[in-house]
């Protein structure tokens, strides 16, 4: 599979997050849709309302199946607005969604849903998760246990916490004092809740300084995390400077040292994706805005092969090859 495909062009879906469950790749992305909502910094022009669901059992050939709306905004009790990208984790039997919501003061919190299936439908907590904040969660699993990656620069708010505490008004870094980092914390058993405080994900460079905030390969947004040859792998969006890039470190909490770009830019403004392993190949699957003539809330989501090099690098991907 040389070159990329789009997934689902009947409608907008962005923000893919893809796992394996049940035997199938089941793919949850954000839905987007034409608000009429002007361009801004803070992205409320990406007014997504609901989500839905899609599962493909062989992605080269294979059809794909919309399971249809998985939640909705009005069916949940403490909204806001604005669904953002969202993850899906399997854990006793029930499938667990994490979503970033704005909830009725505009502040992005992170809440959970509930399913028996991993297609749904989705039932939320009444609440979101005590402590959440920011967005793009991200679920990664091991030995049992799951620990969620998340925050978001600019529209996100992560610039308005520090130490998991909300600031008196927020603080973006000179571009010569370190970037503000990803967040990481273990769930508790029964997947509600943090089971501890948020930490930071720290990314360093070659001589193990953490990356700046004016390096155009600092994190941004889009967490994602997998594991390949025993190493663990922290890739993320540089949002402003359009990339996607990534680490690589022997702990799931860090440090990671910056390795290198997944993915060029690609037409639209965001990057964002998810890497995962289905039956012996690795793909990454992504969204560009060229089916919608560049509009850059209206992203179409499309999935590649991607290739390690011998010494478990990625080979990089041209987004506007692709």
């Amino acid at each position: 599979m040389n070159k990329s495909k789009y997934l689902f062009p009947k409608d907008f879906m962005a923000d893919p997050s893809v796992h394996v469950f049940e035997g199938k790749l089941y793919i949850y992305p954000s839905h987007d849709r034409e608000s009429g909502i002007e361009e801004n910094d803070n992205g409320d022009h990406f007014d997504m309302n609901d989500y839905h669901v899609f599962s493909l059992d062989d992605v080269e050939n294979g059809e794909i199946t919309d399971h249809g709306v998985a939640l909705s905004v009005k069916d949940i009790p403490w909204s806001g607005r604005q669904l953002w990208d969202c993850d899906v984790a399997f854990k006793n039997g029930k499938y667990y969604m994490y979503f970033p919501l704005k909830d009725k003061n505009d502040i992005f919190r992170i809440g959970v849903a509930v399913s028996d299936t991993p297609y749904g439908p989705f039932i939320p907590e009444k609440h979101p998760m005590m402590g959440s904040y920011s967005i793009d969660p991200c679920i990664f699993e091991e030995n049992g246990k799951h620990y969620m990656y998340f925050g978001g620069i600019w529209g996100g708010q992560l610039q308005r916490y520090r130490n998991n505490k909300a600031l008196e008004s927020a603080v973006i870094p000179e571009n010569d004092e370190p970037a503000i980092p990803s967040k990481v914390a273990l769930l508790s058993d029964h997947m509600l809740e943090f089971a501890e405080e948020p930490k930071d994900v720290l990314i360093l460079d070659e001589n193990g300084n953490p990356l700046l905030h004016g390096n155009e390969n600092r994190f941004f947004e889009a967490s994602w995390m997998h594991k390949y040859n025993g190493k663990y792998y922290f890739s993320y969006s540089t949002g402003d400077t359009h990339l996607l890039c990534y680490a690589i470190g022997d702990n799931l909490y860090g440090p990671f040292t910056y390795q290198g770009v997944i993915l060029t830019p690609v037409v639209g403004w965001t990057t964002h994706h998810s890497i995962v392993e289905f039956k012996g190949k690795w793909y990454l699957f992504f969204h560009d805005s060229v089916p919608s003539g560049g509009r850059t809330w209206l992203r179409s989501m499309k999935v590649v092969e991607l290739e390690y090099n011998e010494d478990g690098t990625f080979k990089k991907i041209e987004g506007l090859d692709e």
